[in-house]
């Protein structure tokens, strides 16, 4: 028998889907209602059209709030592989699965995200946001702004955001990637990234 999971659930604060819940299992630090509201009022409320990278995913919660407001193609990235279950089964909770065409929105990938990001360097895939919200206090934060600046996943209009812990500094520009805001909430960091121009 399956053993019953233990933890919450969490509501979608926009989109298709506000108010729908979906489950956060124990041991998940979620993204917090006013960091993910903040987080997608800076995006935009709208998304509708564009490509979504979640990296160190957790539950998904950033991923399916992206996907109820519109983004026509979400990646998930998940080291854990019971935190990938997870996401499916919340992707299957909110019913966002295939759309009227046959086409699946949302993919998820189970793996290292530093790894992922390279992977999908060569595919050739470029996004037009990139989330990334590593463990706080390994210095994740740097190596994925490291990595994402290294490797050409960016879309030229691309907006990447690393939230983070307060105490963990982040350079202004890493690789093409400049820095052109930074959001305090509380202990938690959202600093904002976009590619720099080509002359």
């Amino acid at each position: 028998m399956k053993p019953v999971p233990t933890g919450f659930y969490m509501k979608i604060i926009g989109g298709k889907y506000k108010g729908k819940n979906f489950y956060m299992p124990e041991g998940i630090r979620p993204t917090q209602d006013i960091v993910r509201k903040a987080l997608f009022d800076l995006l935009g409320r709208d998304l509708s059209g564009m490509t979504f990278l979640d990296l160190f995913a957790g539950s998904g919660s950033v991923g399916l709030e992206a996907v109820s407001r519109g983004a026509v193609q979400v990646t998930f990235v998940e080291r854990v592989f019971r935190s990938c279950e997870i996401i499916r089964e919340n992707l299957i909770l909110l019913s966002a699965g295939a759309d009227e065409g046959g086409r699946v929105p949302c993919e998820v990938m189970s793996g290292d995200a530093f790894a992922a990001v390279k992977l999908l360097a060569r595919k050739g895939r470029k996004f037009d946001i990139i989330f990334a919200d590593p463990p706080y206090g390994r210095e994740l934060a740097k190596k994925i702004l490291k990595t994402l600046g290294a490797y050409d996943i960016v879309s030229a209009n691309c907006v990447v955001v690393i939230q983070h812990e307060k105490r963990e500094i982040l350079p202004e520009a890493q690789g093409n990637l400049l820095r052109t805001e930074q959001r305090k909430y509380g202990s938690t960091v959202l600093s904002i990234y976009h590619p720099s121009p080509i002359n």
